[in-house]
């Protein structure tokens, strides 16, 4: 005797495309953040407009203090 299993048929997705839609949006506000903010920053490190340090060629490190 032949058994028969009969599968559920698929799950009605009544939301729509509303996810596709949630995840476009967020791809495009992570894109534009990433214009905003990322390039400017990119373009000022290729620039070399980073931050300037002078160290000195001696330093004194003497400790005897005169009273």
């Amino acid at each position: 005797m032949a058994t028969i299993i009969n599968n559920p048929p698929a799950s009605d997705n009544s939301g729509g495309p509303i996810g596709m839609i949630v995840a476009l949006v967020v791809l495009l506000v992570l894109a534009y953040l990433g214009y905003v903010y990322g390039l400017p920053a990119l373009q000022q490190v290729k620039l070399g407009g980073g931050t300037q340090i002078n160290v000195p060629s001696e330093i004194d490190v003497n400790i005897n203090q005169t009273k």
